[in-house]
């Protein structure tokens, strides 16, 4: 009796009546698959003890089942902004149920990105995501231009041109705007982040917007711009408090800064709320165990990556998926601080 045949994607697809392609997208985490479908492909694939061939599929369409991870910052704000963890965990629990490698990238200098471009270009990765975009960073362009699918994590613009997922910046900021308003505070500071990022003018443009609702004219003596660090958080609220010394409350862009702001307030014998209040945005762990504990606006940083993650693994499927942009909801998470 000669050797049982190994089932394959056409046995699977006549076991489920679907078409091979709906089986390859089952594999492959697509959601462009409906759940009757999907159930059909899933139970063919435990009766036939179905497992997929990544060489050979590998082979025939040219793919490593691997995608890159890339992050244009230094070692330092990778270990210390908990955004960066959350983004990467969301990313893997959706990868890890489709069999696809992801190689983590830092792209810290222009070497480095040649090192991405040059791998980019000889289809080492089957795709891109691209973490803490700035509005002039080459990389999404080159990306784009090699024709590799390509989603991002923020975006350089609101027109940006690729797929990307991104928190409600603008209304985030503005939440914590209005909460600060709420409580009394007549003389609000802000904490921006990098104004080359979109992330960081939404933010402040947020804080802006509660203001004018208010009646309220934003005063530039109240605007510092720092750079997501908990160090620059204490320079920002330095230079604040020699501008503006009688502000009472202050919106810092990122838990980590905010944390900063409220050691350079505890320096300078400023109480927290009771002298001034603090609003930070993540609602991380630095948020929950900060002294007092952080107001900040949560923004769901896992599902951003796992909603870049899905997004990917569906045009490196069909590349002639439309492009998306995915805006999720942040919430006001009142503690403490303020």
């Amino acid at each position: 009796m000669g050797a049982q045949q190994r089932p394959t994607i056409k046995t699977v697809a006549a076991r489920a009546g679907v078409g091979r392609t709906t089986v390859s997208r089952v594999i492959n985490g697509s959601t462009l698959v409906s759940d009757e479908a999907k159930a059909a492909v899933l139970a063919a694939i435990a009766e036939l003890n179905y497992v997929p061939n990544s060489v050979a599929r590998g082979l025939v369409t040219r793919r490593t089942n691997s995608v890159a991870l890339v992050i244009p910052e230094a070692e330092s704000r990778l270990g210390s902004e908990p955004y960066f963890a959350g983004v990467i965990r969301g990313v893997s629990t959706v990868l890890g149920a489709t069999r696809t490698q992801l190689q983590l990238m830092l792209v810290r200098d222009r070497g480095e990105r040649d090192q991405l471009t040059d791998s980019v270009a000889e289809r080492r990765v089957d795709g891109v995501l691209l973490v803490s975009v700035h509005e002039h960073d080459p990389l999404p362009g080159i990306l784009e231009n090699l024709g590799l699918p390509t989603v991002l994590a923020g975006r350089r613009s609101p027109t940006e041109s690729l797929s990307h997922a991104v928190s409600d910046n603008l209304g985030g900021g503005r939440e914590a705007g209005r909460h600060l308003i709420s409580r009394g505070r007549t003389s609000i500071a802000t904490i921006a982040g990098p104004l080359d990022m979109d992330v960081s003018r939404g933010r402040l443009r947020g804080w802006k917007t509660a203001l004018e609702e208010a009646g309220m004219t934003p005063d530039e003596r109240l605007i510092a711009s720092a750079d997501f660090t908990e160090d620059g958080g204490m320079l920002a609220m330095r230079s604040l408090l020699e501008r503006a010394p009688h502000l009472d409350a202050v919106f810092a862009a990122s838990d980590v800064m905010a944390a900063g702001a409220m050691l350079e307030l505890r320096r300078q014998g400023r109480r927290v709320p009771e002298d001034v209040a603090v609003v930070g945005f993540d609602d991380s762990p630095v948020a929950r165990y900060a002294f007092p504990s952080m107001t900040s606006v949560s923004q769901p940083v896992e599902e951003i990556g796992s909603t870049i993650a899905r997004i990917l693994l569906d045009e490196i499927a069909d590349p002639t998926t439309p492009r998306r942009q995915v805006v999720l909801p942040t919430e006001l998470v009142v503690r403490d601080s303020s």
